[in-house]
């Protein structure tokens, strides 16, 4: 059997961010991040899933999560380990997926609810690689992309007011800028 991977004590190490070395390890939690902000800005303007991107992005954190943990791994059964241990999660989350979007469950689900079912599953798997690779990184873009969740039924609920509020902001700021005109 070979050993776990030891998480010892990186969660509470502070690693300097001088020289490249930092941002080297920080970029592919930074473009998950931006991918996942992407997706969910597009979803709740399209109001369509994304299948397609949702896929990639599995794939993507699926090699992210073996790459930060590759150094961590003690030997190369710890690395086939590490491998074959993300290949089942992430596959598992392809599964999932792919069962929401069946067509005798997409009779019952409108596309909003697929959309958000789809980045939920996400989330939850992003967070859960985070807690097997012992990376904090991991685990916080899954609460980030959870939290995207009930932000856009939010805003897809709240769009009519924020419209408002918009144009509200607008004619007080059309309303200065005349007056400012017209005084001088």
């Amino acid at each position: 059997m070979s050993a776990p991977i030891e998480a010892e004590d990186r969660f509470y190490r502070f690693e300097h961010p001088e020289g490249p070395g930092f941002w080297v390890r920080e970029l592919p939690f930074l473009i998950i991040l931006a991918l996942t902000l992407g997706g969910v800005g597009y979803i709740s303007m399209a109001r369509r899933p994304l299948i397609g991107y949702w896929e990639f992005m599995a794939l993507f954190m699926g090699v992210v999560c073996v790459a930060s943990g590759w150094r961590h791994a003690a030997d190369s059964s710890g690395r086939w380990r590490l491998i074959w241990t993300q290949a089942l999660h992430w596959g598992a989350f392809l599964v999932a997926m792919n069962l929401v979007l069946l067509p005798s469950v997409q009779a019952i689900a409108d596309s909003d609810t697929t959309s958000l079912t789809i980045l939920l599953l996400l989330a939850l798997g992003t967070f859960i690689a985070g807690v097997h690779i012992a990376s904090w990184r991991m685990c916080a873009n899954g609460v980030i992309m959870a939290l995207g969740v009930p932000a856009i039924a939010w805003l897809d609920q709240s769009a009519l007011l924020l419209t408002l509020g918009l144009l509200i902001i607008v004619a007080i700021g059309a309303t200065i800028l005349w007056w400012r005109r017209t005084v001088r």
